[in-house]
């Protein structure tokens, strides 16, 4: 049972009891891989608890943190991090499973309005786990089952409980800040195999047929996005066009960026995340998730496994499985930081900054008392 905030009960027309059923409010921290998101969070959550007496939480967005026993590979927060500061939304699926955006979305918005009752946080039901505390992030189930022990209420704040929203999948950020209106329409691996028959010409031609201004928004080369346009429509008889949109949050958000002032700051964190994933024993758990799961799985295809698995399997050596690494992991990073840098809406602070915890812990002040 989840403990109650209050520890001593407030009259009933306290001005503070109203205050504790406010909206809640939202701290994203975002930027490109190995940029120091989830230390700078931990630092910001626990400077939250300590100075203003409310139990903050954080709520991945990273789109293959979510899945177990791939831990290493996408810098899963370790068990000592989450016994620091709970953290949501990792660890709720299979490697075989597959979650959508829109699930996503719908456990992320679940836990980010359910601390607006008096810090008491709903659970939201992941698949293969819960992501509403019950599980979090475990690297072995023996140390998973001790964090599952709820900690002592926390002193009454007027402040409603913070969520931080910290990552790097875009999509998956944006789908919150936005509140974009995704289908709910799960991949269809019939009509995907299918179509993936035919030529990618032929493909974008239904596309307009079917969805004109879908198609007007998608490169013509794009298939990963016309075969899901086409998905959408054949699954729900209407264009996805016409189920998109946005309805934003009402609840305050505060967005913040980090990024390198050069491109070679940036490279030297990758190179050395990389470095850290091999001594860490990468390659053992490529290995073991190629035996247990397959070597076709699609998430051994994904950065640093797709790699790694090549190097187990003899055709890459591992300075060339590091290098190739590296090299697609700047790819990826340009990616990112080209996506966030279009929302005008992030804060942005340098991440090599020795100020850089200082410099955002006086925003967030600045953010929460303009809206107390």
């Amino acid at each position: 049972m989840d403990q109650p905030l209050l520890t001593v009960p407030l009259p009933t027309n306290s001005s503070l009891t109203e205050s504790n059923t406010s909206v809640p409010h939202l701290i994203v921290v975002c930027g490109a891989t190995a940029i120091g998101k989830s230390g700078l969070a931990i630092a910001l959550a626990k400077r939250l608890r300590e100075t203003k007496r409310v139990d903050p939480v954080i709520l991945s967005a990273d789109s293959r943190q979510v899945y177990r026993e791939f831990n290493i590979g996408t810098a899963k927060p370790s068990i000592a991090e989450q016994q620091q500061v709970p953290h949501y939304l990792i660890d709720i699926c299979d490697p075989t499973e597959t979650l959508t955006v829109a699930e996503y979305q719908e456990k992320a918005q679940a836990l980010i309005e359910g601390g607006k009752a008096g810090g008491r946080r709903q659970k939201a039901e992941g698949k293969g786990g819960e992501s509403g505390g019950a599980e979090v992030g475990s690297q072995n189930s023996e140390t998973n089952s001790k964090l599952k022990t709820k900690t002592s209420p926390i002193p009454y704040s007027p402040l409603p409980n913070p969520s931080l929203l910290v990552g790097g999948t875009g999509l998956y950020i944006k789908a919150i800040v936005r509140g974009l209106k995704i289908p709910q329409v799960a991949p269809h691996m019939e009509l995907r195999s299918q179509l993936q028959g035919l030529g990618q010409l032929q493909l974008y031609a239904f596309l307009l047929q079917v969805d004109p201004d879908a198609a007007a928004k998608i490169h013509p080369n794009d298939r990963v996005r016309t075969l899901r346009a086409l998905e959408v429509f054949y699954v729900t008889g209407c264009p996805l066009s016409a189920q998109q949109g946005e309805k934003p949050p009402t609840y305050p958000i505060l967005q913040i960026g980090l990024d390198c002032e050069s491109v070679e700051q940036s490279d030297r964190r990758i190179v050395q995340r990389t470095e850290e994933m091999v001594a860490a024993g990468f390659a053992d758990e490529v290995q073991y998730l190629c035996q247990k799961y397959g070597a076709e799985l699609p998430l051994l295809n994904t950065l640093g496994y797709a790699e790694f698995k090549q190097h187990l399997a003899g055709d890459l050596s591992l300075g060339e499985a590091k290098a190739l690494t590296v090299l697609h992991t700047r790819q990826f990073a340009k990616r990112q930081r080209t996506w966030f840098r279009a929302d005008p809406a992030i804060e942005w602070f340098d991440a090599d900054s020795p100020a850089l915890v200082e410099q955002v812990w006086q925003r967030v002040q600045e953010f929460l008392a303009n809206r107390q």
